[in-house]
């Protein structure tokens, strides 16, 4: 059969759980079959180009191959070029800080990070569940200097530097490529990213891996690419939609990726978008998927891609849903939709950004 000759279907997306030693021995309640565990998992990936396809034509094969064998009006208009898979998303799981660190923006990561794909990383965080006094810190204090970063590195008094955020279930943060940053413990976090992994740790509070030794840090990269000017839009306010079907709200736009959150109390169509795939992923509720073809039930923790060329869908909550629905945007075309809802150019510029 022909590539183009493949019957478009929304497909699930297995995630690979990652061990880290700031993670938790329970990924419950999105994934209770996580409990339990003999050593503790701190990320899932929904779409690690190694994450199995568990559904349709291609299941079995990996999210890599299948981006790469799919027929190029699966993944839109904007997207039929583009060679790799676009996005990352993730659920992380913190039980303790996670390192002090930063990412490199593309212009850098071109030049100095050829050699692990050149991408920078630029991310969002959406706070699926917090417990009182969770904080995590995002982006320095006004005035803080590089000599001061490394004063009070050496002195392992780097976290007074940071701009400090509480965190609470639907808080969203959004993190460009240059924020030092670290979240705390006692939270579940919802990421959205570039596709990648480029991270520079900066401190990581002298811990010790299962073999003894400390994780290597990457001082120098990091101060060359830290933003020390002291400005930080880290915490957001959602943008409702108006939508006389659910509770639409957009919680971050960038070149990279949108992200919107859903609430879904009753079955909705959702039109077809021949511009874009997108994701969906589940934070609560169960119910169903269905489309021309056939239907699938999905439920919390699952991811599911949604090709372009899909002649749209239906989702039918059993229980009251809650999902993230995020994909590679066209700026221009968000801006211009919240325009055309009335929405000021202000509060537009608080959530969309170039």
């Amino acid at each position: 059969m022909s590539a183009s000759a493949i019957v478009p279907e929304p497909f699930r997306i297995e995630p690979i759980f990652s061990p880290r030693i700031w993670g938790a021995r329970s990924l419950a309640p999105l994934f209770p079959q996580k409990s339990n565990l003999a050593e503790p998992l701190g990320e899932a990936w929904l779409t690690g180009v190694d994450c199995k396809i568990a559904t349709g034509v291609f299941a079995g094969k990996t999210l890599g191959v299948a981006w790469h064998e799919m027929p190029p009006e699966w993944r839109g208009l904007d997207l039929k070029s583009v060679e790799e898979f676009p996005l990352l998303v993730k659920f992380i799981f913190p039980t303790d800080k996670l390192s002090i660190q930063v990412h490199p923006d593309d212009a850098y990561a071109s030049v100095h990070e050829k050699a692990v794909g050149g991408r920078g990383k630029t991310e969002m965080w959406h706070i699926v569940s917090a417990e009182l006094g969770a904080q995590l810190l995002a982006g320095l204090k006004p005035g803080v200097t590089k000599e001061k970063f490394l004063e009070s590195l050496a002195a392992h008094t780097l976290e007074d530097l940071f701009q400090a955020h509480p965190v609470h279930a639907g808080d969203t943060f959004f993190i460009p490529a240059g924020t030092p940053h670290t979240i705390g413990a006692s939270m579940v976090v919802f990421e959205v990213q570039e596709y990648s992994d480029l991270t520079y740790r900066v401190y990581d509070y002298d811990r010790v891996d299962a073999h003894g030794k400390p994780r290597e840090l990457h001082v120098e990269k990091a101060l060359a690419v830290t933003e020390f000017s002291g400005k930080s839009r880290a915490t957001l306010k959602p943008l409702q939609w108006p939508c006389a079907e659910l509770k639409n709200s957009l919680l971050a736009a960038c070149p990279y990726f949108a992200t919107e959150r859903w609430e879904v109390r009753d079955a909705i169509p959702v039109h077809r978008d021949a511009i874009r795939f997108h994701l969906l992923v589940f934070l609560m509720g169960t119910g169903k998927l269905q489309w021309e073809n056939g239907e699938m039930e999905y439920r919390p923790g699952e991811c599911w891609l949604i090709p372009s060329a899909l002649d749209g869908y239906r989702l039918l909550p059993m229980v009251e849903t809650s999902l993230i629905r995020t994909y590679v945007p066209d700026l221009n075309a968000v801006r211009e939709s919240l325009r055309r809802l009335g929405i000021a150019e202000s509060r537009i510029s608080e959530v969309v950004f170039e």
